[in-house]
């Protein structure tokens, strides 16, 4: 490592945890430059606590979607507040990391450790942006559909910029069936998962442990009510089914025509041709944080 660069890190890591340079540049020695390790370091040591920027919620961003022959790329960048997420530089920052993302088919690891066209790995150029910006920013999660017998889609809601804003979904579509009206049903189906927030495509695909948890919830609800028990499972399963209609993309009312259910919209523009729903992923920024 050049004195350049090993001033540049040392600074970025005083930035950062707030240690003195002389324990800053022997954290930068023993970890070869690597500045998560250093802080990670530093922390052991009990020189630096959890340094206030990192320890900040980190809840506002950007969702970011690449597209490149029926391949998408999705990420989600967080920052602390959403004047950063409208920032020139973070935003540019996100769409490079994005493209980067159709380079390794999503995997984060990967897109982390991938070199940007500055020639610097994403990790760095991330750590710089900390220390420019003066906020905590982090690379949340990443997402990739590319198959080549699917139709894929993708929607952002509400864009402030192309393929850039709060709310993004990717969709995957089996079908023998391509026309406008194929392609109009996967438009408005990106939509609809956008705003209907579907936790699985059927009922068989729900995480069991949800359904588990929801089950209890509406169980303890109903014997706290004063129900007799006697016909506290029949009303909690009822509530129940319910529940997985409301949270399972097939079963969910069409948000277009609410008298009908997705499956069935599906099965009127698939004829006698067949549609099915292969996978989508929808990322909101800040859910779950």
């Amino acid at each position: 490592m050049t004195s350049d660069n090993l001033l540049e890190k040392v600074k970025q890591l005083r930035e950062i945890t707030g240690v003195g340079f002389k324990d800053c540049k022997g954290a930068i020695d023993e970890t070869k430059g690597d500045i998560e390790k250093a802080i990670e370091l530093l922390r052991k040591k009990g020189i630096a606590k959890a340094s206030k920027r990192m320890q900040r919620i980190a809840s506002e961003g950007i969702v970011c979607i690449s597209e490149k022959d029926n391949k998408f790329a999705m990420i989600e960048i967080n920052s602390e507040t959403d004047f950063v997420a409208k920032n020139e530089e973070f935003i540019k920052f996100g769409e490079e990391v994005s493209e980067l993302g159709l380079e390794n088919s999503g995997k984060l690891e990967n897109i982390l450790n991938s070199e940007m066209k500055n020639k610097k790995k994403v990790n760095d150029n991330l750590i710089n942006l900390i220390s420019k910006i003066g906020e905590k920013i982090t690379i949340r999660r990443s997402s990739y559909i590319g198959k080549n017998n699917t139709i894929n889609f993708s929607y952002i809601h509400t864009a402030f910029k192309k393929n850039v804003g709060k709310l993004g979904v990717l969709l995957s579509l089996e079908t023998s069936k391509s026309n406008d009206q194929v392609l109009n049903l996967g438009k408005h189906l990106a939509m609809h998962i956008a705003a209907s927030s579907p936790l699985a495509i059927d009922k068989d695909k729900l995480d069991k442990t949800i359904i588990e948890k929801e089950k209890e919830i509406i169980t303890e609800e109903l014997k706290n009510s004063g129900k007799d028990n006697k016909i506290v499972d029949k009303i909690a399963m009822g509530k129940l089914n319910k529940f997985i209609s409301d949270n399972t993309l097939l079963n969910q009312e069409w948000i277009m025509e609410p008298k009908k259910k997705v499956k069935d919209v599906i099965k009127e523009v698939a004829g006698k041709d067949t549609i099915t729903i292969s996978n989508f992923v929808r990322f909101k920024v800040g859910e779950g944080v």
